[in-house]
């Protein structure tokens, strides 16, 4: 499906649908830690092009965000409670907008925002599926742990200690050479999903490491990969959100 798609800039970011649409599913993407920009912004609208009405939900609206630091350090000053707060706010906002009045919202999310998209699936009753790529998923190894320890206020649950409540059916997608997810880390997201009770796939893909999805990063952007993730992904959203 290639739809002419509508953008427009609306309070909590950005809203992408087909022109001339009728009543449609509902998705709110969750942009990785740089914010806001051209890749997240290509990747809404590749979404909405699929039959979706999707808002770009902008984290840092009110915040003096994106990095100008290391983006690990940025990530743990955030607030996960007040980021979920604020992805349920956005899907109360698109079940307003007449276009997905009486429609299924699911949640997307890449990088930062996989990690976003993971912990909402497991902990908000907002959504009703979600689909993460390259999520962030321990709080105590790599990348987001604190040297300083780890401050439970801000980041009460990870990905991984949260998979067992996992709420609605998720598919999550993973590069097997990410730098930042390991594939143990995968591995016990896999085993932790699997006492939840909602159907989940664990997508892993050879060849691709973090931001396999991103065009504008020549470096870490596989089209394989891509391709792929892509092919399982829109499927499983239209079966769960239609």
């Amino acid at each position: 499906m290639s739809l002419p798609i509508q953008s427009e800039e609306v309070d909590p970011g950005r809203f992408h649908h087909p022109e001339r649409a009728g009543s449609l599913p509902g998705l709110v993407f969750v942009h990785d830690v740089w914010g806001l920009g051209p890749h997240s912004f290509d990747l809404s609208r590749d979404l909405a092009s699929e039959g979706f009405a999707v808002l770009e939900v902008d984290l840092y609206r009110d915040l003096a965000g994106p990095p100008t630091g290391h983006p690990g350090a940025f990530i743990r000053s955030l607030s996960d409670p007040r980021v979920l707060s604020d992805l349920e706010a956005g899907a109360d906002w698109l079940a307003g907008q007449s276009i997905c009045r009486g429609r299924k919202i699911g949640i997307v999310g890449v990088c930062m925002g996989g990690t976003y998209a993971l912990l909402a699936a497991c902990l908000s009753d907002r959504f009703s599926a979600a689909a993460p790529f390259y999520g962030i998923l321990s709080y105590e190894t790599g990348m987001l742990a604190d040297p300083e320890g780890r401050d439970r206020e801000k980041k009460p649950h990870s990905p991984i200690e949260v998979a067992g409540r996992l709420r609605v059916p998720l598919r999550a997608s993973f590069g097997l050479e990410d730098e930042f997810v390991p594939v143990s880390d995968v591995d016990a997201l896999e085993a932790a999903l699997a006492g939840a009770g909602p159907r989940f796939f664990v997508d892993r893909h050879a060849g691709a490491g973090h931001a396999f999805l991103n065009k504008t990063r020549p470096d870490a952007y596989r089209r394989e990969a891509s391709e792929k993730a892509w092919e399982r992904v829109i499927p499983f959203l239209h079966a769960e959100l239609d």
